[in-house]
């Protein structure tokens, strides 16, 4: 495999990300903003760089840094920040993109983005959705770029291991659970899949939850 540029890799999602993708063996370069966060990720062998995703500079000097045929990955998100990073970071880290030969993208936002928001429930749009209203804009930056993309929208984000149970939908409506792990391990595999350019996919586990698909 190339090699992965990480946005969003100091915890969650984006730490499991990297973390997966070290065990695969991939050669992963991530961009993080505390220092603190940076110690684990460099003692599983990720090449850290400091940067903050709302700075396009920071995100220019990161990818000025990285290799120019690495593929990139991110699992930004900032749920209630005072600044959030889902739309304007995202828009640099596509701007930049645009820039070089990383024409490879993976964007995980969540399920209710896009056109799957008249699924959501009263009670998740009171709550979510701000967050979700800047992943969609983020997601209509990326559709409209030249980059070749996948959108991922996963289910509810629980702690666990990989699965190989997590299922791809690309249409109806889709409801559940899926590890942090699994996850991982999904992008990883449509990064291998050219026939995975150009599409959105929702994701959830049958192990953990029953899937409702309309």
């Amino acid at each position: 495999m190339n090699p992965v540029v990480l946005f969003g890799a100091s915890r969650g999602l984006g730490f499991e990300v990297a973390r997966y993708f070290r065990a695969m063996g991939a050669e992963v370069y991530a961009m993080v903003r505390k220092p603190e966060r940076a110690a684990t990720l460099e003692e599983m062998g990720v090449n850290v760089v400091l940067g903050d995703a709302l700075e396009r500079k920071s995100i220019k000097a990161f990818l000025d840094s990285s290799p120019e045929n690495a593929v990139a990955v991110s699992t930004m998100g900032s749920f209630q920040a005072d600044t959030p990073v889902d739309y304007v970071g995202h828009r640099s880290v596509i701007d930049e993109l645009e820039q070089r030969n990383l024409r490879r993208f993976i964007m995980v936002t969540s399920l209710g983005c896009g056109d799957s928001w008249s699924y959501l429930s009263d009670k998740a749009k009171a709550v979510f959705g701000n967050s979700v209203r800047e992943k969609s804009l983020a997601e209509s930056w990326l559709t409209t770029s030249g980059l070749d993309y996948t959108i991922l929208r996963p289910g509810g984000l629980q702690d666990g291991e990989v699965t190989g149970q997590g299922k791809l939908y690309n249409e109806g409506e889709v409801h559940g659970l899926i590890t942090r792990s699994e996850v991982a391990r999904m992008i990883y595999q449509l990064i291998c899949d050219d026939n995975a350019i150009g599409k959105v996919y929702a994701c959830v586990d049958p192990v953990f939850t029953k899937n409702i698909i309309k």
